[in-house]
């Protein structure tokens, strides 16, 4: 990476030059670490909005070294759990729909409350059919309202209460911890939060794409219907507790056209469909994480995931969101870059609708924690 050159001219694009200039500052490859961070360390990343790997962290967990099929259906043989259920693996993500007036609309899955045995026996049948696409619908345990202290209470003990460099650097407990538990089919849209997420890899891997918050002129955010898919009898298939993928699914995309989510259309996987003009700026961070990391993933930063199932089948992962802090220079100026490209779009486009400013409204509200409009997926 080489100096910047001060006799060069710069772009005449002030949203160009911001983005060129953080590429040229930064690396795109992710900072693995071999141990956890001291409290001191962790904060200097945090300083910097900067995600690292700490590769093995996790290593002598209870549940890294415990965990697997057989052992979670005998521990929750008993339970039931809320599971996400699509067609595709589509859950919280742009999705094309048939109406001529929506061409993509914010697809949420269809959930339900299956028993805990059924539900694995669904992913580890699943996974062992051959293909890239799933056989049947696609289910995942995904509920992000810290699950493992309260559905999976049981499992907690197998994990942290806190990570330690986490919380006396941010001198906070976790908002929340979630469990994932899927497999190879599920994969999470390209979206962005606002908590310091500390993301532990228990069995299988994920597969991580990342960008800066600066990177909102290259992620196409549109306002898009929101749409559930709902179970319908028209279409007969196995029943949601069946362990045996159907060949076809009875869902239906419904779309609310009342109800508008702010979301990024654009997938750096697929850079050439959606882009808008600055997206061939963008440089991506990729990083997987395998059994036993942990990922230090800032707050605001973009991330895709893609996950890798397990010799049985699975892959399941634990994170802990620490509320991130709104005091200093990152909230204004992401707010601030995010602000100018609107501007610079409506010079293009004509002014924006009543209904793109209120749903416009609702992002700057939930960054803020004041609404729910834009979770985070992951």
């Amino acid at each position: 990476m080489g100096d910047l050159n001060e006799d060069e001219p710069h772009n005449s694009d002030p949203i160009a030059e911001l983005i060129e200039n953080y590429n040229e500052l930064n690396s795109s490859i992710i900072e693995e670490l071999t141990s956890e961070p001291s409290p001191l360390e962790f904060m200097r990343y945090v300083a910097k909005n900067t995600p690292f790997v700490v590769r093995g962290a996790a290593k002598d967990w209870k549940a890294t070294k415990e965990w697997n099929v057989n052992f979670l259906k005998e521990f929750l043989k008993d339970e039931m759990v809320n599971v996400a259920v699509t067609p595709y693996g589509n859950a919280d993500a742009p999705t094309p729909h048939p109406t001529p007036s929506s061409p993509l609309v914010f697809a949420q899955p269809h959930e339900e409350d299956q028993p805990f045995p059924s539900f694995l026996d669904y992913l580890t049948s699943q996974s062992s059919l051959a293909g890239s696409e799933p056989a049947g619908e696609v289910r995942y345990a995904q509920t992000q309202n810290d699950n493992l202290r309260h559905e999976y209470l049981r499992l907690f003990s197998h994990c942290l209460p806190s990570v330690p460099f986490a919380r006396i650097a941010l001198d906070r407990d976790p908002d929340a911890i979630n469990l994932w538990i899927g497999n190879q089919h599920s994969t999470t849209a390209l979206h962005k939060d606002n908590y310091e997420n500390i993301y532990v890899q228990i069995l299988g891997q994920k597969h991580f794409v990342l960008l800066p918050p600066i990177c909102h002129p290259c992620v196409n955010e549109q306002v898009l219907p929101s749409a559930v898919y709902n179970r319908c009898s028209s279409t007969t298939t196995a029943t949601p507790s069946s362990s045996s993928p159907a060949a076809q699914t009875n869902l239906e995309l419904k779309v609310s056209p009342s109800s508008k989510v702010p979301f990024p259309i654009w997938d750096p996987d697929r850079p050439f469909e959606n882009e808008t003009e600055y997206s061939c700026l963008a440089s991506p961070v990729r990083v997987t994480l395998n059994q036993g990391d942990m990922l230090y993933l800032p707050a605001l930063w973009y991330h895709k995931v893609a996950q890798s199932a397990d010799a049985e089948g699975v892959c399941v992962a634990v994170n802990y969101w620490y509320d991130m802090d709104f005091t200093g220079p990152l909230y204004p100026l992401s707010t601030f870059v995010r602000s100018v490209y609107k501007l610079e779009t409506r010079g293009e486009e004509g002014q924006e609708t009543d209904e793109e400013d209120a749903a416009d409204n609702d992002v700057d509200a939930e960054i803020e924690g004041e609404t729910a409009a834009e979770e985070d997926y992951a």
